[in-house]
């Protein structure tokens, strides 16, 4: 809305100043006799008294007048007369004439004074044609410039017809930069696009066994995974026309400009099929109909139903892919889902350790590393990190290692920068002993618990360097991708979380807790609960009682009813105390029975404010034995 005001400010005030200065001008031509007539007049009289026409009259019958010059027809006069009262002097003054009557030039002829009169200046007829065609000519030009200007500016007034044209990126032979080489830790994915891409070199593979190019390709997976990565890639392969654009694009504050757009984009695309069109976020025109309270008949649901009918309606459009990408395939419209519209549902999920290995690899390319770093040591550091994230870890690293003015990237670089990613920038290291100390306690009770727990990931570090809002740190990492947790391993960690409120009861007692374990208890509690109502790991049996499998979506399920009894709920929070009690029974126990360990640990902790999981081990070690991992 802003913008269509300043193009209408734009349009009026270029206007607004033709008009000021044409008006200028004709209103000067039409003064131009009077300001002539004054400016003769100040010439020849420096004074700047008046006199009325009576008085005048009164001058020339008294013998006082000498001379008198007439201007503008008889309107305006300035004539000498003598002054008795300054010694006879002359003296200019100037008269408002009623006109010039034939009285007034009998009188003065009589007196036999000296009179002349004045024609005006007139305009020569060239000047006043020129005067007279400023105007249009300004206003032509002024038309003209706005028209070109406008045209130039992307929904523009010049544009005004161009709203329900498609604002799709079309190249004939995209160079992207990106090729299949560049993209990995996405083996499966890119063996489905891959094929895609062979349909459309060598299309006679598969139709002469019968089998139909695929209608759409739908790229499903968290931030960061790779899909538009993946849709560049296919375009610097595929060798064909490549129209790519983003699900808002489509909708615009006019009804009937997103379906105008669909139709035009379909109509460019079969004008060059075969072809690829590639819509990014397509949840943003792709969400469910009538999922507003009431149903809904608004300008993207008008949208969706062009792009389904132009997808797989009546008409069809073959030789024509679609490649979509989105990370809410739950809000997504079933009509859009269903094959023939997206035949094939790609999932690009995070990478494994070996996917991290490879994307590590290839951002590190350009760089230079410490020949004793390790990628795959940074890979197994990094489980759950996307290939956004791996990219980003790379390059946090390279700008450590250009601050600190080294020639590589090294092992300190490469620890600070997930440091940095995960936990944030690195704060001002504690001064106050006693924080210190309660921290460091807090700290070394949560490592505790995860080495000696036997089903705990083992632990990468423990630092009193403040990060974020964390004071103290201790990170875990686990020896693999472990995409199934057993209870076991579930309770460990509930029991590592709680290490550090245990550690604080023990040593300082239960009046003295702090708020530091805030944090810890609220993964706590989400653990135990989902064990409960999600996995069934408790005594109410293997039931889900979960009603949050899917985001909440406004329309599908405001109204929807809970399906678990006020008796269930009691018994889930019950569920839920009972774990967490016991976990914590046991922390205590660990905790109680190493408090001389701890307080070595401890001591060496603040002292040197970090320990890598290996020397804290070995510490340990000289105090109790440490269960295999």
């Amino acid at each position: 809305m802003n913008q269509r005001l300043r193009l209408i400010l734009l349009w009026l005030l270029p206007i607004g100043m033709v008009v000021l200065i044409s008006w200028q001008i004709l209103g000067n031509s039409g003064t131009s006799s009077i300001n002539q007539a004054n400016t003769s007049i100040a010439s020849r009289n420096s004074a700047v008294s008046r006199m009325s026409y009576g008085r005048f009259m009164d001058y020339i019958n008294s013998g006082r007048v000498t001379a008198v010059d007439i201007y503008d027809g008889g309107t305006n006069a300035v004539i000498e007369a003598i002054d008795p009262e300054l010694d006879n002097r002359v003296q200019r003054i100037r008269v408002d004439l009623p006109g010039l009557a034939p009285e007034l030039i009998n009188k003065l002829k009589e007196e036999g004074i000296s009179f002349d009169i004045h024609q005006a200046k007139t305009t020569p007829p060239a000047l006043g044609l020129i005067g007279n065609l400023i105007f249009p000519i300004l206003l032509i030009v002024g038309l003209v410039f706005l028209a070109r200007r406008s045209n130039s500016m992307p929904g523009g007034p010049g544009q005004a017809m161009q709203f329900g044209k498609t604002k799709a990126r079309f190249a004939m032979e995209a160079d992207t930069g990106v090729k299949f080489d560049d993209v990995a830790g996405v083996n499966e994915a890119k063996q489905d696009l891959e094929e895609v891409v062979t349909f459309l070199k060598q299309p006679e593979r598969f139709t002469s066994v019968g089998a139909k190019i695929p209608r759409g390709v739908l790229l499903v997976g968290p931030p960061g995974t790779g899909k538009t990565l993946l849709a560049k890639a296919i375009a610097g392969e595929a060798g064909v026309p490549f129209f790519s654009l983003s699900g808002s694009e489509f909708v615009e504050m006019f009804v009937g400009v997103g379906a105008s757009r669909v139709r035009d984009l379909f109509k460019r695309a079969k004008e060059n099929s075969p072809c690829l069109i590639f819509i990014d976020e397509i949840d943003a025109v792709g969400r469910q109909r009538g999922a507003g309270i009431g149903g809904g008949n608004d300008e993207r649901e008008q949208t969706l139903n062009q792009l389904l009918t132009e997808m797989d309606g009546f008409e069809g459009n073959s030789g024509i892919i679609i490649i979509a990408a989105t990370n809410r395939p739950d809000v997504l419209d079933s009509a859009l889902m269903r094959p023939g519209r997206f035949d094939r549902q790609v999932s690009v999920e995070a990478p494994d350790i070996k996917g991290r290995l490879s994307i590590l690899e290839v951002h590190s390319r350009n760089k230079k590393l410490d020949n004793v770093l390790s990628l795959e040591d940074v890979a197994r550091r990094t489980p759950g990190f996307t290939g956004a994230d791996l990219a980003n870890l790379m390059n946090e690293a390279a700008i450590l290692t250009a601050r600190r003015r080294k020639d590589c990237i090294g092992t300190a670089e490469i620890d600070d920068a997930v440091d940095r990613i995960i936990a944030g920038m690195e704060g001002q290291p504690l001064t106050d002993g006693r924080s210190k100390r309660l921290i460091a306690y807090h700290e070394v009770g949560h490592a505790i618990i995860g080495t000696l727990v036997k089903d705990h990931d083992p632990v990468q570090k423990v630092t009193l360097i403040p990060r974020g809002q964390a004071k103290g740190l201790t990170w875990f990492s686990p020896d693999e991708d472990q995409t199934l947790v057993s209870k076991s391993q579930l309770k460990a960690r509930i029991m590592g979380a709680l290490g550090g409120r245990a550690a604080e009861d023990v040593i300082f007692g239960h009046g003295e807790v702090t708020t530091g374990a805030g944090g810890d208890i609220q993964q706590v509690a989400s653990m135990a609960r989902q064990m409960v109502t999600k996995f069934g790991m408790s005594n109410l049996g293997p039931i889900s009682l979960d009603n949050s499998s899917q985001e909440v979506f406004i329309g599908r399920d405001l109204m929807t009813r809970n399906d678990i009894s006020d008796a269930i709920a009691k018994q889930i929070d019950n569920q839920v105390r009972l774990i967490v009690k016991e976990c914590y029974k046991e922390t205590l126990q660990i905790i109680n029975k190493h408090k001389i360990a701890m307080d070595k640990l401890v001591d060496i902790l603040v002292e040197k404010e970090t320990m890598d999981g290996e020397e804290f081990r070995s510490v340990l070690s000289e105090f109790c034995s440490i269960p295999a991992s």
